[in-house]
Formats: C-alpha cells, structure tokens, sequence
C-alpha cells in the first residue's frame, strides 16, 4: 500500500465550529465483526475440511495463498457482506481479514486478488465439487448434537441466471432461466445440511431418491442410532422417494395434491363440516382425517392426512358463500391426525426463512460462472458462510434481542464496526469504538467463541 495521505478538507461548519476532514486516522477496517468470523471458524474448523476435498495442482514453490487461506477469504467476505470475488481487489488490503485468516494485519503481504480466487472457484473437478458437498454433511454431523429422531426439511429454490450457465433451464412459473437448487436443512437446530446445485426444472422422483440416499448413508455414518425423518411439498413425495424410505427405516411427511378420490373418500366429513359451521357462529371451522390410500403407481397403501377447513368467503354477487379448503398430507409417521399436520408438517415453513437466509442475506444466488461445477463449488462456500454467521448468532446470550435476529441485523450490530489496527512487534492491538452500542454482547459473544490463548 502507498504511504501518501490524502490532504484534509472541510465541510460546512457546526455551531460556529470549523468541520475538517481528513484520512490519517491509520489502519482501520470497518469490519470489526471479523473477530467474532474468526473464532467461529476456528471453533468449526469448517475452511480446513473443505479444503481437504481439493487436491491443489499448482507449484508448491509458487504458492503466496494455500488452499485453506483462500476459502477462509472468500467465507469471511460473504459473511461481511462482500458477495463477490471482485471485491477482493480492495480487501486484500484490510487488515481485520488478513488477521482473520491468519495474516499479520501490517507485515505481511496482500491478500489474494479476484483472479486468484477465480482460479479457486474453477478449480475443482465434478469428484472434488462433490467431497465439498459432502464434507458440508460432516460439519453438519459434527456440530450437532444429535437426538433419538430427527426430521429434515428438504426444498428448492429459483435462482435467476443471466447467460448461458450450465444447467440453467427456462422456467414457465418463475418466467425465467434459472437453476433450482436443493436445500436441506435440520429442524432442531435450524443448520445446513446440505446445498446442491441442480437445473432449473421440477425434480424427478429418481432424483430425489438420490439426493435422499446419499444423504441418509452419510448421516447414519455419524449417527447409526437415530432415526431420520424427511420432510418436503408435494412434488418431493414421489413414489420412488417413498419406496426407498419404507425400504431403509426412514420417515417421511410428504405434501401430497388432492384429486376426485380423495375429495370422495372426505366428502362426508366435508358435509357434516359445513353442517356445524352454518349452526355455529365461527369465522372458520377445522377438522382432521387420517386414512388409508391407494394411488394406481402405488404398490400399496400409504396413510393420508386430511386437513379439512369451512369459511364465509365473498362471492361475485358481493354476498358471501361457504368455501372448502382441503389439503392433503401422505406419511409414514405415527401420532394424532391434527398433530402431524399442524405441529409436524406446517412448520415446514421454517425451511422458506432458513433459504431465505441462505439466498437473500449471504447472496448465494450469484451462480455466475458458467461451469455448473464452479457453482456448485460457490454454494457450498455461501453454505459455509452461513455456518459462521449462525455459529455467532448461537453465542449470543439468549438474553439478547439478537439472539433470534436475522444475519442483516446481526451484520449490521456487530459485523460492521470499525477497528484500527496496530501492529507492534510482539501484540497485535484491535481498537474498536468507545461509543460501540453492542460492546458488552460483542465481548460476550468472542469470549464464548474464542477464549484468549494462542
């Protein structure tokens, strides 16, 4: 970095007192916050496992950035809120990230550039981009203190592509071209298991029996003792994901679409429905049905659950009619009809706010490279990303507000504060403002995440 300090300038005065401005306040960050990143990837050791997937085929003589120094860069970058390797460019030079990744803040060199990370990107081979994804599930598996039984919320999301990437496909619902990557996520704990690129269409039965497969065999390697549930909409119920589930000791609960057969099979609870509500005085009534069903592709009879609901709803004429709400779920699981539904399968819709998360808050919708692989390899880094940032979040005394908070405002209360940085030749000293509103959750949060040691 160059020496020269721009000259000091004014600015219109203040109750009669001159306002200058000027930039030799020395060397600061404005991502305080990375501390908090840096213990809590040194409490997961999540960059050191990713990078043993990859096999580094550059000269060993040559090499100024390991493997491991690069993911920590980019990871810590998408947590700060950086989402691009063009950023890079300008924050090789900060030097709350290079003490993040394990660089003296003044002494030693830069960072890696965009071009250097680029070459990260697209480095890995389809079998390397695959041990990524799956060292994602060994995080997973060893963070988390598993129970007897466990359920996992398995979905997708659109992701609007701009080009000709591999795998992007033309969507008639989103009216866009766009992949629809699988996430699948743990219920308790509300952590990743798992992202996976994918094209953008509805999956196939055969290929979520793929994704589930593969998934159970690498979690029963880490937890042979707990039984594992799966839980999705309506198109991840599929005969062939059902089969295999039944075949293999696994639960699941499933969206299921209705048809003429089962609205017949709950017509007569529909009736006596209505009945009740014409006699009461309820804005809407519910009612809860389980049965046994056979559908032509079925080898046999699965249990369905019947969500039955009667309300007064405007009609064209400005009067109002009586309108049935049916919905229908196919299990495995035993327990009362109300409960599977309304305890089990509506809290799905956590799985929408955890993706929302994932996609929104850490931006893992920019698949922009073109090779399918390189993007593949850019959702496991946001994944990991989102490890850090949920790792913070679970430190925070549940005392606190912030304890529940989304990752923008956990960025925006404790990530981005600005520290000057000194480098003496035996101590590194960080100093953050006098005025920090969140000081005492801050120093609560790094002691709890990294103790002071070596």
């Amino acid at each position: 970095m160059t020496n020269d300090i721009p000259l000091a300038f004014d600015l219109p005065a203040l109750r009669a007192k001159k306002l200058t401005v000027s930039f030799d306040g020395g060397n600061q960050s404005s991502d305080g916050g990375l501390l908090l990143l840096r213990g809590s990837e040194r409490k997961l050791g999540i960059a050191k496992r990713l990078a043993a997937t990859l096999r580094d085929r550059r000269d060993p003589a040559r090499i100024d950035h390991p493997l491991c120094e690069l993911i920590k860069t980019r990871v810590f970058a998408i947590a700060c809120g950086h989402e691009d390797a063009n950023d890079l460019d300008r924050l090789r030079y900060d030097p709350l990230l290079k003490l993040a990744v394990g660089r003296c803040p003044e002494t030693s060199d830069p960072l890696c550039s965009q071009s250097t990370m680029s070459r990260l990107e697209n480095m890995a081979t389809k079998t390397e981009a695959a041990r990524m994804t799956a060292a994602l599930v060994d995080q997973f598996c060893v963070s988390v203190t598993p129970s007897a039984e466990e359920i996992f919320d398995i979905d997708d999301t659109v992701d609007k592509v701009h080009g000709g990437q591999q795998l992007s496909f033309w969507n008639a619902h989103y009216d866009c071209r766009c992949f629809l990557p699988m996430h699948v996520y743990h219920v308790a704990s509300g952590t990743p298991v798992v992202a996976i690129l994918r094209a953008g269409k509805t999956p196939k039965g055969t290929e979520i029996r793929t994704v589930i497969k593969h998934l159970t065999k690498r979690i029963r390697s880490h937890w042979p003792a707990t039984t594992i549930n799966f839980r999705g909409d309506s198109h991840y119920g599929r005969v062939e994901v059902m089969e295999w589930a039944e075949d293999n000791g696994i639960g699941y609960i499933f969206g299921f679409a209705g048809n003429s057969v089962l609205d017949g099979l709950v017509a007569e609870t529909a009736d006596h429905l209505r009945f009740r509500h014409a006699l009461g005085t309820d804005d809407k009534l519910r009612c809860y049905e389980s049965f046994l069903y056979q559908a032509k592709s079925w080898s046999k009879p699965r249990r369905i659950v019947a969500r039955l609901e009667v309300s007064l709803q405007p009609d064209e004429d400005d009067g109002m009619r009586y309108a049935l709400d049916t919905r229908y779920v196919v299990t495995s699981m035993d327990g009362d009809a109300q409960h599977l539904y309304e305890e089990v399968y509506c809290k799905r819709g956590q799985a929408e706010n955890l993706i929302k998360l994932h996609k929104a808050q850490l931006a893992s919708d920019r698949t922009s490279c073109r090779s399918a692989t390189a993007n593949q390899v850019r959702l496991v880094l946001h994944t990991a990303a989102f490890w850090l940032m949920h790792t913070v979040r679970a430190a925070i005394p549940d005392t606190s507000a912030l304890a529940k908070a989304e990752f923008a405002t956990i960025r925006l209360r404790l990530i981005k504060i600005a520290a000057r940085v000194i480098e003496h030749a035996t101590r590194i000293r960080v100093i953050l403002p006098t005025s920090c509103p969140e000081w005492a959750i801050f120093s609560s949060v790094a002691d709890g995440l990294m103790p002071s040691g070596p």
